[in-house]
């Protein structure tokens, strides 16, 4: 099943309206929907590289919100749907210590897994859930969103089809890395300077 919705939202990229498409998938994508907006991002801006800051916005802008609905989960209706949804992906003991962090981590939690493959639903969900202040959850997902959009965007922009693979293979590495120097840097600005 999951093949098949891969596939049927790799097909949409191709479509005379895959923008507003791209919209859709990247706000279910932050709730619900198994499949990442990268999925049709990487061939529509392949595509047309001209239109790439266009195609990353509508894909940065649409999450975010969606990842506001993922919040009104966590928040509303956490035990009908919110323990389902983790449980699909079975996420449940990841989603018992992600609670207790997000006390003193939330932000940055919302930040660095905003950046990475791991299903951002989880995090909007488990935002909600904790009641992570509104404010920085919004504004660590218009960060960690638009950063992650707009870097893929601006490699397919700048390297076209050969970096199609590497993109696809090495993200997650890549932002593990990026948010470990970050993260450090501020540990060394904060405790050693």
């Amino acid at each position: 099943m999951i093949r098949r919705l891969y596939d049927y939202t790799m097909s949409l990229a191709a479509r005379p309206r895959a923008k507003v498409f791209l919209g859709g998938v990247a706000f279910v994508e932050s709730s619900i929907f198994p499949i990442p907006p990268d999925v049709m991002l990487i061939p529509m801006v392949l595509a047309n590289r001209a239109q790439a800051w266009r195609i990353a916005f509508i894909c940065s802008f649409w999450s975010v919100l969606g990842g506001l609905l993922g919040y009104a989960i966590g928040l509303f209706f956490f035990e009908l749907v919110g323990e389902a949804v983790i449980g699909f992906y079975g996420y449940e003991d990841k989603f018992a210590r992600f609670r207790e962090a997000y006390h003193e981590w939330g932000g940055s939690i919302v930040a660095f897994f905003g950046l990475t493959p791991f299903p951002y639903k989880v995090i909007t969900i488990a935002s909600g859930a904790a009641q992570l202040n509104l404010g920085i959850f919004i504004l660590a997902s218009v960060l960690s969103r638009s950063a992650r959009f707009f870097l893929v965007a601006g490699l397919l922009k700048v390297f076209g089809e050969p970096i199609r693979e590497f993109i696809e293979k090495y993200l997650g590495i890549l932002t593990i890395i990026f948010f470990v120097l970050l993260f450090g840097s501020f540990v060394v600005l904060k405790y050693l300077l």
